[in-house]
């Protein structure tokens, strides 16, 4: 870590070149011949990545970043906020630190945190960070986090763990024993240091395997940012053995969607029609839980399929996932193709329907845009149809 990146002209040049190109600017001749110029473009680069993402980190003074994937890579704000929400107590260590935005939303909620780092460099950069900060009840441990785990020889509130994947597991269907920590395999050790652990995981893991690996799951949230799953976090609890809750959160600008429910203790059956008056379709954190039926008995709603995954009603209903007034249904044939969306201007989605949007907008000339929005999907009847909606929110 080169603290003379820190220099007000450096700095200064770093600030007024946010979203400039950093290929135009490779080509320009160093300024400041004293730091590394790549080191420079760097600052630049996950900089301007964390503009929106990390906005607490972009308006404080004196910063440092680390490379730009470890910039991309990390929790945003918002997603470290909703971290924050799920622990309490006196203490949490966060075994595999990283750039430490979720450690600085944990400290705001647990009285000391321990962060946990193997990188050097990147270790003593954050140290760096929580004192521009102010963030004065976080710790930075330089080492293996299984050996800082045993060293510090104590009982934690909370363990947190963020495990990544092993560069040899590229390929492989994703699963925890391919990460680094292996949670699997150390799970009776960290239970050992604290009888609370939460994991974060990227949304690829699938839910069914990621429970077959680790046991005492109480909770699994699932959290999108702007409709976008970012991340998976597993709440377990030592001795736990009942049921497993699915959280889902989608963090919208002026609102956060949420729905939560049971997994595997549905016992009605879900209600099907027609499209009626208004369609839904749930958020993406909805639509990776796997909750289909769970959230159209919740709302009362009417399933046009068993595999379609929309939902229709007679009353508008507020729903966690977009709605759309039904303006009209048509078969999907040629001729009523031909008379209601050849050649016009349409958003395209498609749920349980044997051809690609690609494909559609190719076959029937349809332009992407405007403000009409085409389901293209299968009906109760097993009918290919084409429902044309006005959105609503």
């Amino acid at each position: 870590m080169d603290l003379n990146i820190l220099n007000p002209e450096i700095q200064g040049f770093i600030n007024k070149n946010i979203d400039a190109s950093i290929s135009k600017l490779a080509l320009q001749k160093n300024p400041f011949p004293e730091v590394d110029w790549i080191a420079i473009l760097n600052q630049i680069e996950a900089k301007t990545k964390a503009k929106d993402k990390l906005p607490t980190w972009f308006a404080t003074e004196n910063i440092i970043y680390p490379a730009k994937i470890s910039v991309e890579q990390t929790s945003s704000e918002k997603t470290a906020l909703y971290k924050s929400t799920i622990v309490s107590g006196d203490s949490l260590i966060d075994l595999t630190g990283g750039f430490g935005i979720d450690d600085y939303y944990f400290a705001k909620k647990i009285k000391t945190v321990a962060h946990c780092e193997i990188n050097t460099e990147l270790s003593n950069l954050v140290k760096h960070n929580f004192e521009q900060l102010q963030a004065k009840n976080i710790s930075c441990y330089l080492g293996d986090s299984l050996t800082t785990l045993t060293s510090l020889n104590k009982k934690w509130d909370w363990i947190y763990i963020d495990p990544s994947r092993r560069n040899d597991a590229k390929g492989k269907v994703f699963m925890l024993k391919d990460c680094l920590p292996n949670v699997p395999d150390n799970l009776d050790f960290y239970f050992k240091n604290s009888e609370q652990i939460l994991i974060k995981t990227a949304p690829l893991l699938d839910l069914s395997a990621g429970l077959s690996e680790v046991k005492n799951v109480k909770a699994i949230h699932i959290v999108a940012l702007e409709n976008e799953v970012k991340e998976l976090l597993w709440e377990l609890h030592k001795n736990y053995s009942g049921e497993v809750e699915i959280k889902t959160v989608n963090v919208l600008k002026e609102k956060t969607e949420s729905f939560d429910f049971i997994l595997n203790q549905q016992s009605k059956t879900p209600n099907y029609s027609l499209p009626q008056k208004y369609l839904y379709e749930p958020n993406s954190a909805i639509m990776k839980s796997g909750g289909f039926d769970e959230v159209g008995l919740f709302y009362n709603l009417n399933k046009l399929h068993k595999h379609s995954h929309l939902y229709t009603s007679i009353d508008l209903v507020s729903f966690p996932g977009r709605a759309f007034e039904i303006e009209n249904c048509i078969p999907y044939r040629k001729n009523e193709m031909k008379a209601y969306l050849e050649q016009k201007k349409a958003n395209i989605t498609t749920r349980n329907f044997p051809e690609s949007v690609e494909n559609i907008r190719k076959k029937w000339k349809i332009k992407e845009g405007g403000n009409v929005y085409c389901f293209f999907t299968t009906d109760t009847e097993n009918n290919k149809i084409v429902l044309i909606c006005n959105k609503i929110n």
